[in-house]
């Protein structure tokens, strides 16, 4: 197998992934799980992204260089608009919150908003993806 299918093959994981994580999302609310729902948001929105992002040529090993090439790569072409950006730094830092600070606690109203809005990413993510990948869309830099 050669390395542009095994890229490809691992881009279609990562995406795959941002599926199933909304799904583990989904479940996890419906059990009651506030903090376990707003982990699973992120981790979709995080395999979505770099899913996107490794199909531009960009790979990471920490969050951080995802959550930064989500503002420096898609929303600074015109890929993603502001609004999702801020969205993909608030699902991290609840994330964060969750994962590492004690007696953090999210309510069912906030934590619904935000499982509705990252699913809403993962699909424009994944449309993105194929829109890319099918030469509709191509990457520029607004400054250029």
């Amino acid at each position: 197998m050669n390395k542009e299918k095994i890229q490809t093959e691992i881009i279609q994981y990562w995406m795959e992934k941002a599926f199933e994580a909304l799904e583990s999302a989904k479940s996890e609310f419906n059990a009651g799980r506030m903090s376990f729902t707003i982990n699973r948001t992120y981790y979709a929105s995080f395999y979505a992204a770099s899913s996107v992002l490794m199909h531009l040529g960009k790979q990471f090993k920490k969050h951080t260089g995802v959550r930064s090439s989500v503002h420096k790569v898609l929303v600074k072409s015109g890929m993603l608009g502001v609004e999702w950006g801020k969205l993909y730094d608030l699902l991290f830092e609840n994330r964060q919150r969750g994962d590492y600070m004690e007696l953090v606690i999210f309510s069912k109203e906030e934590t619904f908003e935000l499982l509705e809005k990252a699913t809403e990413f993962v699909k424009m993510m994944d449309q993105l993806l194929l829109k890319l990948k099918d030469g509709s869309m191509v990457m520029s830099d607004k400054n250029d």
